[in-house]
């Protein structure tokens, strides 16, 4: 069983463990989900509120599929996709009209924009695997635009309830099964699911973007309670 690296090893296991999923990770995505974080990546875009020609920065952009579904909602918006992943964005760029979008390496916990740069800032799956979740989201406010929205998709983890079982099956034998399968890499869809159930749940995710200053603070909750959209305003 994949066990969780420490945090001083955190930053390099993860990039390259995207970097060995990346040819995979939009199938396998679609697997483990039936298909149904398509839906969530529109909700996220609309929960971003931008404006007519706004700027947006997609940060942990990975294959682009926020990026996408961004110029998919809002045509005229200028969308900066960045990542740490190469080989990731690599796949991204690969993609149909790629060419719309601003393709960028960057950290997250160092994010190389000015301050008040972007009318939104969204983010798929980053949290959970960062070392320092305020710092990561204080950058997203730093660089949002004052009114502008942060917006975040994450793994919440499962709420203790009859279905746990059920949802404990998918995440701990299912998943790590089609990841071996598919992508032949087991250990990065062990380590997945095993950082989803490690991570804070929603309220805790929440009281963190009040803390670096956010407001309007709210979340909506989604597949059996695995699922979270954060939103916060600056």
């Amino acid at each position: 069983m994949t066990i969780l690296p420490p945090s001083d090893q955190k930053a390099a296991y993860v990039n390259q463990m995207f970097g060995d999923i990346a040819k995979h990770y939009d199938l396998m995505n679609r697997l483990m989900t039936l298909g149904q974080d398509v839906r969530w990546r529109e909700l996220l875009v609309h929960a971003a509120a931008l404006p007519r020609g706004g700027r947006l920065l997609d940060i942990a952009a990975g294959t682009g599929d926020i990026a996408f579904e961004a110029l998919r909602q809002a045509p005229d918006v200028q969308v900066t996709a960045a990542d740490f992943s190469l080989p990731m964005m690599e796949v991204g760029r690969a993609r149909r009209y790629s060419h719309r979008l601003a393709w960028l390496g960057a950290d997250a916990l160092r994010l190389p924009f000015a301050d008040d740069s972007f009318d939104a800032v969204s983010s798929g799956f980053l949290l959970r695997n960062v070392v320092d979740v305020e710092a990561a989201l204080a950058e997203q406010r730093r660089v949002v635009k004052p009114g502008g929205h942060v917006v975040c998709l994450e793994t919440s983890p499962p709420p203790d309830n009859l279905l746990r079982p059920a949802i404990d099956l998918h995440l701990k034998v299912i998943i790590p099964t089609l990841g071996r399968l598919i992508s032949g890499a087991g250990q990065a869809y062990s380590y997945l699911p095993q950082s989803s159930i490690a991570f804070l749940p929603p309220d805790e995710l929440a009281a963190a973007l009040r803390a670096v200053g956010l407001r309007e603070v709210r979340y909506l909750r989604l597949m059996l309670g695995t699922i979270a959209i954060h939103i916060g305003v600056k």
